[in-house]
């Protein structure tokens, strides 16, 4: 099967929007800068305690399309442990990472798959639209997307690049039964079930009953070991 829906462009521009770094400016092609967004938080953070003292990530993110994935839910307000973005901006290398450290640093083993930022052509476009489908998955995990969210969202990913395919494609992945079964089959290598579940860690509030509980099953769909799964928490958590 071949993939040309520009699912690794998409990628990029939201991959650029969580790392913040075009240009040496600081920011992505969308102005979203995280330095920005850290003052921010640690503004609406300051002399408060820590009862209420949740983030609107929308008004944090603004609107464009990764803002609106991750703060799109009703009333989502999250703490500064879930600001987990640069493991977006570097979800291939990280998941990478976490494998070798699981390994106790052994050497490569071919089987695992490459990271993302070694692909090239229909294995990077494959790669990209699985890591794609697993963040609106994480999106959607608190059941809180409703039908004018998902228009939005939508309009957003359309106006990164999408063609006329892919826009059909992400409205499907709006509309199917959160399934992590189902999302586990895509991916294509172990290396592709940890780069899915490190970016599903960055997307969500692991504080949420609902979104904790999704990466749960997810964890367990892609048959990730418990301590591989806590590795790859935890490199999310060292890159924000």
């Amino acid at each position: 099967m071949e993939y040309q829906m520009n699912a690794k462009g998409i990628l990029d521009q939201l991959m650029k929007q969580a790392g913040g770094s075009s240009g040496g400016k600081g920011q992505g092609s969308s102005g979203f800068d995280v330095n920005q967004l850290m003052n921010g938080l640690s503004s609406q953070l300051s002399g408060r305690g820590s009862q209420g003292s949740g983030v609107d990530m929308k008004s944090l993110l603004g609107g464009g399309a990764l803002g609106l994935l991750i703060g799109s839910k009703r009333g989502r307000k999250v703490g500064g442990k879930a600001l987990k973005y640069g493991a977006i901006a570097g979800v291939g290398v990280l998941a990478w990472k976490a494998w070798q450290n699981y390994q106790s640093g052994q050497g490569d083993d071919a089987r695992e798959g490459q990271p993302l930022e070694r692909l090239q052509g229909q294995q990077q476009e494959r790669r990209s639209l699985e890591i794609l489908q697993a963040m609106i998955m994480a999106a959607r995990a608190d059941g809180h997307i409703d039908e004018a969210e998902r228009a939005q969202l939508t309009e957003q990913i359309d106006a990164l690049g999408a063609d006329e395919e892919l826009h059909a494609w992400v409205e499907r992945q709006f509309q199917a039964p959160l399934d992590a079964e189902a999302l586990a089959k895509q991916a294509d290598s172990p290396q592709a079930a940890r780069e899915m579940y490190l970016v599903s860690v960055a997307m969500i509030d692991d504080q949420n009953p609902m979104e904790r509980a999704w990466l749960d099953q997810l964890a367990k769909a892609l048959k990730l070991e418990p301590d591989m799964a806590t590795e790859l928490e935890k490199q999310a958590l060292e890159a924000s």
